[in-house]
């Protein structure tokens, strides 16, 4: 399909040709009191950036949006919804385009062991402590891929889909999802996530601020921390980079988050 992607009912659909970052617009636009589910959805990004203040390359021909979510929930939970936000495009990608991806904690979706998409989550909280909104910014490789090792696009895997039919099966299975996440909280969108997730007992090297540590995945926790299998016992971590280690050789291959 070409042109305007249709919305589910509640959400605002912001069609940009280039920006310099769809989250910076979704930011400015929640500074400014706009309703949750407003979605920035641009062509290309001049700025685009991921984790850790990590660029993103952002040509013409992939998925760029940021969403504005408004959740009343105290801003510790913030991070459950990366959790619905991946498991939606991953559903979205299997479903759509026909690609078996993984969802690789916490934040990225890989196909053949390679990365297609990232997630970055924003936010920012009320006088009272709550969240007042969330960012979600989302990037999918559809056309090309950066020119690093370890990552790959839909194209060049064999799926051909177009952006607009992407971002309008996405839509209806984040919100889904966000919907399940309220009214039933983070156990059932847990379960989803696993379901979706890399299978257990891969093997996993998880670089953290002060080292690095080995073991296999043994799933995410009911807080969505990394749980990993070591000769120590089960560790749970809360941050870090998690790299298979059938990839590890290509860490740079990771950096477009």
């Amino acid at each position: 399909m070409t042109g305007q992607p249709g919305v589910p009912p509640g959400c605002q659909l912001i069609a940009r040709d280039s920006v310099g970052s769809t989250s910076e617009d979704a930011k400015a636009l929640a500074a400014d009191g706009a309703p949750s589910l407003t979605i920035v959805w641009a062509r290309e990004q001049t700025a685009g950036r991921g984790r850790h203040g990590r660029s993103w390359n952002s040509p013409r021909g992939n998925l760029y949006i940021s969403v504005l979510l408004r959740p009343n929930c105290a801003i510790a939970s913030a991070p459950q919804i990366g959790f619905a936000v991946g498991a939606a495009m991953a559903r979205t990608i299997r479903d759509v385009a026909g690609a078996d991806v993984d969802l690789k904690w916490p934040n990225d979706l890989l196909l053949g062991g390679e990365k297609i998409s990232g997630i970055l989550l924003e936010s920012a909280a009320r006088a009272d402590g709550n969240l007042d909104w969330v960012v979600a910014g989302i990037g999918v490789n559809v056309e090309s891929q950066p020119d690093v090792t370890g990552a790959t696009c839909l194209r060049a895997a064999g799926h051909d889909i177009s952006v607009e039919a992407l971002l309008e099966g996405f839509l209806p299975n984040l919100v889904e999802l966000l919907a399940i996440w309220e009214r039933d909280g983070f156990g059932p969108i847990r379960a989803i996530w696993s379901g979706l997730a890399l299978a257990l007992d891969t093997q996993l090297t998880v670089k953290l601020p002060d080292g690095t540590k080995a073991g296999t995945f043994s799933g995410i926790d009911d807080s969505g921390n990394l749980m990993l299998e070591t000769a120590v016992g089960t560790e749970h971590i809360a941050v870090g980079d998690v790299f298979p280690v059938s990839t590890v050789s290509r860490e740079n291959g990771a950096g477009a988050n």
